[in-house]
């Protein structure tokens, strides 16, 4: 029997009030994992005017996604609202795969899977895909078909897209690169114990994988691996930090240590906040949400 939890925000950016008559020229972005929940709406000007983090407590981070969310969703003011002019979910999961656009078939996606990870997909997950914009690729990742089941439920007949995080990062990575004077950048995006690693060489991208690690040491390592692998130089390669990191943290100072043009990201270009009560949110924090909302229709 699951019991009921509260799941209070540990972050909370927003406008004043929030005016449910216009969800039809508005879109909605979420970003699941098994560790937390975040989301920001896009009024009809495309401007961000709300968003919120969500840290899930350990005894949650095990059950499926679909038991999270209903504690969240109950009487907010903005989830249960619509219709939406658009519904973007983004799922975190560690399974996902990237697939050339001429090679790809999609009636193999649950194959491409299998190949990935080793093993079939469990019975209560599906392989799902989504054509990467501006980019000659698919990803293909992992969905529980109870997430899907429940928020079909919360938004019926709506334009609801499940893609994977790492779309979300490539394309805010790719709105980031263009105006950066380097051509050779890799962005790292830190999350607890995960770091998803992008490089971006000559406006392209080239490499994208995402890893976990317990220390410090098994990071650089495996970077500087991918570094040299790539035949780039550590010393001269420029590094761009987002997400779960700090400039105190030990990954940092671990990593400054062989990477010394590394420096904390920027909003990507094309993201815009609705009122300066979002000025204090860190720019590099949230590149994944802001990924999404670049894929708004």
């Amino acid at each position: 029997m699951l019991t009921s939890t509260t799941v209070s925000p540990i972050v909370t950016v927003r406008q004043d009030t929030f005016d449910a008559a216009q969800t039809e020229q508005s879109v909605l972005c979420m970003e699941v994992s098994k560790d937390h929940f975040r989301f920001s709406y896009l009024d009809s000007q495309k401007r961000i005017a709300w968003l919120e983090d969500f840290a899930f407590p350990s005894l949650l981070t095990e059950r499926s996604l679909a038991d999270n969310l209903p504690a969240i969703f109950q009487d907010h003011a903005v989830l249960p609202a619509g219709p939406w002019q658009q519904v973007l979910v983004s799922v975190n999961s560690p399974a996902f795969t990237l697939i050339p656009k001429p090679l790809f078939r999609k009636e193999y996606a649950s194959s491409y899977m299998t190949l990935m990870r080793g093993s079939a997909l469990p019975p209560h997950e599906y392989a799902h895909f989504f054509e990467q914009p501006n980019e000659n690729f698919v990803s293909v990742f992992n969905v529980e078909h109870r997430l899907a089941n429940y928020l079909a439920g919360v938004y019926p007949l709506q334009n609801l897209t499940f893609v994977h995080q790492t779309t979300a990062l490539i394309t805010a990575s790719a709105a980031v690169d263009r105006h950066l004077i380097s051509t050779q950048n890799l962005l790292l995006y830190f999350e607890d114990e995960f770091a998803t690693v992008i490089l971006r060489s000559n406006r392209e991208l080239r490499f994208c994988n995402r890893f976990g690690f317990k220390n410090p040491l098994d990071l650089t390592y495996y970077l500087l691996y991918v570094i040299e692998e790539l035949r780039l130089e550590p010393y001269s390669v420029n590094v761009l930090l987002y997400g779960e990191i700090t400039p105190f943290a030990d990954t940092y100072l671990q990593l400054a240590e062989f990477m010394p043009h590394m420096v904390f990201g920027q909003t990507p270009a094309g993201i815009r906040f609705d009122g300066d009560n979002f000025d204090d949110l860190p720019e590099h924090r949230y590149l994944s949400l802001y990924g999404l909302s670049l894929l708004t229709a």
